[in-house]
């Protein structure tokens, strides 16, 4: 049944873009690009919006439930088709492990997988309530975690700069800043994550051939200028003095060791992988 408009679906792919990632990404990410942020920012955002782009328009021309497994079956074969869908499942797997394990780190440090099993119960529960109240529910959040990084925004070109962002490093050495571009690019296009949600709606919105491009642009718009944002404040404003970290949630995803970093945006200073 087509029940979502273009603000609904849109809504729905900021929700999706503007979770737990965006309070994980930055620390990271800050350490690995230093005073190329932005740099790190603008490449990770090229990578997202060619693929949302390319996401869209199979979108359009194959308006079914499915997303990437409809596209790969009806444009390469069933097996492509089964593949890519196979690998969506897996990356949507560890993406919700990830975030689950954030908002622990937020939420009661030392029970990090306890609250994330909780988190992820009720996010299924609300799917299972159906698609509106899906798209109601992350609208709300997407301006609820909007406000927060605009009060950190806010806040940090308001206050006194702390010290610079480390300049990128290597006289001499031509590729290091290439590096650290990489790098934090690599991290930031994490925060992207979640544009791909309007793709699968091909049987929930009105008009899928026109809504759905233009829902998966308008998200990824808005949300390239909020992490834009924050970047450029997190470039004016790193941080306070480095202290200790806490232990990481999932070793495995940061080499099995603490890291230091600028504070994440709306969260008590480093994280689990801050």
């Amino acid at each position: 049944m087509r029940v979502l408009g273009l603000r609904g679906a849109a809504g729905l792919g900021m929700g999706s873009m503007l979770g737990a990632g965006v309070f994980a990404v930055w620390a990271p990410a800050a350490e690995a690009a230093g005073s190329l942020l932005l740099a790190a920012v603008a490449v990770a955002a090229l990578v997202a919006v060619c693929n949302a782009l390319s996401t869209a328009a199979l979108a359009a021309r194959h308006p079914s439930a499915g997303g990437v497994y409809a596209y790969g079956r009806a444009e390469v074969s069933p097996a492509a088709g089964y593949l890519a869908g196979l690998g969506f499942v897996i990356g949507k797997t560890a993406s919700l492990a990830a975030m689950g394990l954030v908002i622990g780190a937020y939420a009661w440090p030392g029970r990090e997988a306890l609250v994330a099993t909780v988190a992820l119960v009720i996010a299924w529960l609300v799917n299972a309530r159906g698609v509106t109240r899906t798209a109601f529910v992350a609208s709300v959040l997407a301006g609820v975690v909007v406000t927060a990084l605009a009060v950190f925004v806010v806040t940090a070109w308001t206050q006194p700069a702390a010290d610079a962002v480390p300049a990128a490093s290597g006289a001499g050495e031509w590729w290091q800043p290439l590096l650290q571009v990489g790098a934090g690019a690599g991290v930031v296009f994490f925060a992207f994550a979640g544009y791909a949600r309007v793709a699968t709606l091909g049987e929930e919105v009105r008009e899928p051939e026109r809504t759905i491009p233009r829902a998966v642009s308008l998200a990824i718009g808005a949300v390239l200028l909020v992490y834009v944002a924050v970047a450029a404040a997190l470039v004016q404003r790193p941080g306070e003095p480095e202290r200790p970290a806490p232990d990481p949630p999932a070793p495995g995803l940061c080499g099995g060791r603490p890291r230091r970093g600028p504070p994440w945006p709306g969260g008590p200073g480093p994280g689990p992988w801050g």
